[in-house]
């Protein structure tokens, strides 16, 4: 049997984790973060979402160093639950990885219109009230198809492009950080909360979930780990994604605020290089803001169909899809019909346009929050110590409480009829595509 190659290093599962984690949410959706907490609501949300996510992130580690397999949750909650189950929380992990490819590229047009203000022309049609522009469309569609092809070549240019996409990232945001707050004011700040603090911060924690995603991918590409690499190496490379996601996270937060009195450009298409313009008074910070951003949306766009296609590759291996997604190419040893299926449902719903960034943020963070009450619920019942089962418990009240946020209606930012559309929608599909399998 054809398996695939073995090529990935520490870094490079740091890179996947945090790379597939943080994209260009902090751009692009700053004002939805903003609107939603505050500045302080908006820190403390960040934070508190993300240190709850550090039990969830020690079962990851201790799961896939004892079962290095792609299949992941799938993997996991097979060896406990049945088989319903293992197919449930799978097929809801695909969607939290797969929905975040199409939400970049729509928002890599979204990013190349702010540099050229012409690509906003030629509009297409609108969906709900939004227009959908060709120019837009190209771009996305182009992304999508460059990083399907480097996917379908190979892991080791995949990763390669992960890491200097990452680090790139990461090198350009401490330089408009560290020139930007040496500008601004700490009576920017206000309001440091919008709708009272708890429920402030109750709704950023709501979307942490999706902007957070994406430390679990590491266990994604398990099986692609290079010849002589220790196990542990997991184990660092998952908590080390989930640490500087949390520092990048509140600092940008922090940043913003402190740099220009947001509540004034909330208005504003990217209200993160608006703010910086003001306080530096000069638009090459913008230019290295819109770099930094790019640089982030190929590396979570690059990681997302990474994590996704390995997932579903991985349920086709096990009977529970389609079993040619399962094929693995023979010169290139990657999984090459799940890549292409990926690629190709990103393309198809790049054209729903840019209404559905948001509500995207919603439907991934609570397929996520599964996927982790699934993991964590499974570990439960395999942990061999007590002080084990409590922090796997730990973790699965976290995912558990996470997906009431949002199905609860009494809760502020509980699911819209659109969000349970959508949410119906891929269910439905998961049901079909679980029966043809079985066929």
């Amino acid at each position: 049997m054809i398996t695939l190659a073995r090529k990935l290093r520490v870094v490079d599962y740091f890179t996947l984790g945090w790379g597939t984690m943080v994209g260009v949410g902090w751009l692009v959706v700053m004002d939805d973060w903003l609107l939603r907490g505050g500045t302080l609501g908006g820190v403390l949300g960040f934070a508190i979402g993300g240190a709850l996510l550090l039990p969830i992130g020690y079962v990851y580690g201790q799961l896939v160093t004892a079962m290095p397999d792609a299949a992941g949750e799938v993997a996991y909650t097979a060896s406990v639950f049945p088989r319903s189950i293992s197919f449930a929380t799978g097929w809801m992990m695909i969607l939290a990885y797969f929905i975040v490819c199409p939400w970049e590229a729509v928002a890599v047009g979204k990013i190349a219109s702010y540099i050229f203000p012409g690509l906003d022309s030629m509009e297409f049609y609108r969906i709900a009230g939004r227009p959908v522009y060709v120019p837009h469309l190209v771009i996305g569609l182009a992304l999508t198809g460059l990083l399907t092809l480097l996917n379908y070549r190979g892991i080791r240019l995949s990763a390669i492009f992960q890491n200097w996409t990452t680090f790139g990232t990461l090198g350009l945001f401490i330089v408009f950080v560290v020139v930007g707050v040496s500008k601004g004011s700490p009576q920017n700040f206000p309001p440091l909360f919008t709708h009272g603090e708890f429920v402030s911060v109750l709704l950023v924690i709501q979307i942490v979930p999706y902007y957070m995603t994406g430390f679990e991918s590491v266990v994604k590409g398990a099986e692609e780990s290079s010849p002589g690499f220790r196990t542990g190496g997991f184990f660092k490379a998952i908590w080390m994604a989930i640490l500087v996601g949390i520092l990048f996270y509140t600092i940008v937060i922090s940043a913003v605020g402190y740099v220009a009195p947001w509540r004034q450009l909330t208005r504003e298409k990217f209200m993160t290089a608006v703010a910086f313009e003001h306080a530096v008074g000069s638009r090459w910070i913008v230019s290295v803001i819109l770099a930094a951003a790019l640089l982030s949306l190929f590396k979570v766009f690059n990681g997302n169909l990474v994590a996704a296609s390995r997932l579903l590759f991985a349920m086709g291996r096990r009977g529970l899809v389609d079993a040619r997604v399962a094929r693995v190419h023979a010169q290139n040893q990657t999984p090459s019909v799940a890549v292409i299926c990926v690629g190709l449902s990103t393309a198809a719903c790049m054209f729903l346009g840019d209404a559905i960034l948001v509500p995207i943020s919603n439907v991934g963070s609570l397929a996520s929050a599964a996927g982790w009450l699934a993991a964590c619920a499974a570990y439960y019942q395999m942990a061999p110590t007590r002080r084990q089962r409590l922090v796997a418990a730990l973790g699965a009240l976290v995912g558990l409480l996470m997906i009431l946020m949002k199905v609860v209606p009494l809760v502020p930012g509980h699911f819209s009829p659109y969000e349970w559309l959508a949410l119906g929608i891929w269910g439905a599909l998961g049901a079909l595509s679980a029966r043809r399998a079985t066929l």
